[in-house]
């Protein structure tokens, strides 16, 4: 089975073609970072346009480089949510466009799925069950991962997300957009330990995060040290407060994600998403893993960003569900910019 893969639920308009759900044939993406770099960060608006002219070009140049004619297309797989809805738009309406036109099935796929999927596309994966760290610009969260398409949702960011506070926080320290990169650099380049951010496990004996509280620590400690940001021999530099920051995020992640496989008794775990392209992230979980004995996958770092082949899988795995002769989403079909949270429990964290 050959599917069509795309995905536009931000700023990246991206098509894939991938065989039989791991053999990926193309996968092209096209960055809007420079259109949204001047406004240091995503605008929704320049967004929506920037997908609607790039979408077709996209599409053509993933089919011309896998080799396939869109008449040799088995099924399409489409971003459906979460994400802006301007952006979800442009390529959910695209592909149901397509699919209408060569009367072949199609399926809307939800984006943070796709993101767990990432890591089959890899030679080595892991078998299920498997408890997976889901880290990225706009979500962070553990899944039990039973199957394919069945994942239980263990705890999430209960405000900002790690993706959101690497870029909150290069903008504190004057580095640009997006911070992802630019933290993980400057962190290379500096020494943890020199300045003391807070870990925040919350409830240890739960899943869930928050960062806000690191973000606002590092800027009070900015704002406190006004001019002390210098290279200078006895200064703090920019380099050491992103490294001290960077092992903050990266140790309750990883400690979180071992702790949930702890509990679910999976010797397996995987990290996904953005974030997942960390170079400090990638060590530590391989580091704590191992002293655990368990067994980490992560996906290449080309996996790790938003892509079209993830989609393209998914929806490839949903599909085998159903019927394969018939539509898995209706035309009716729409997208969605949030998933509901579950309610936070009333119950009092206990401290350690």
């Amino acid at each position: 089975m050959i599917i069509l893969g795309i995905e536009s639920s931000c700023d990246d308009t991206a098509a894939a073609v991938v065989s039989q759900g791991v053999d990926i044939l193309s996968s092209v993406v096209s960055s809007q970072l420079e259109a949204h770099h001047p406004f240091g960060g995503v605008v929704p608006e320049i967004a929506s346009r920037e997908h609607m002219a790039a979408i077709a070009p996209v599409v053509e140049e993933a089919l011309q480089t896998a080799g396939v004619a869109f008449n040799e297309i088995d099924a399409i797989a489409a971003t459906m949510g979460p994400g802006l809805i301007g952006s979800l738009l442009v390529g959910f309406s695209f592909a149901k466009a397509c699919a209408f036109a060569l009367d072949i099935p199609w399926v809307g796929v939800n984006h943070l799925e796709g993101h767990v999927n990432s890591v089959f596309l890899e030679p080595d994966s892991p078998s299920f069950p498997f408890v997976a760290l889901l880290a990225s610009g706009g979500h962070t969260s553990i899944y039990h991962v039973v199957s394919h398409t069945r994942m239980e949702l263990m705890g999430q960011t209960r405000d900002d997300a790690a993706g959101e506070a690497y870029d909150k926080v290069s903008a504190m320290l004057g580095s640009g957009y997006p911070g992802g990169k630019i933290i993980d650099d400057l962190a290379h380049a500096g020494t943890p330990g020199k300045v003391s951010f807070p870990r925040s496990y919350l409830d240890k004996e739960a899943f869930d995060f928050s960062f806000s509280g690191i973000k606002t620590a590092v800027n009070r400690y900015i704002q406190m040290e006004t001019g002390q940001m210098e290279t200078d021999e006895g200064r703090l530099s920019k380099q050491d407060i992103a490294a001290e920051f960077q092992e903050a995020v990266t140790e309750v992640l990883v400690w979180k994600l071992i702790q949930a496989a702890l509990k679910k008794e999976c010797r397996q775990i995987a990290v996904v998403g953005g974030v997942a392209a960390n170079r400090r992230l990638r060590e530590r979980v391989a580091a704590d893993a191992a002293e655990h004995g368990i067994q980490a996958f992560l996906p290449s770092p080309s996996l790790c960003g938003d892509n079209a082949a993830m989609i393209a899988a998914t929806g490839y795995y949903h599909l085998l569900e159903q019927d394969p002769a018939r539509r898995k989403s209706g035309f009716d079909a729409d997208v969605f910019s949030k998933i509901p949270r579950p309610p936070i429990s009333k119950k009092r964290p206990k401290t350690s």
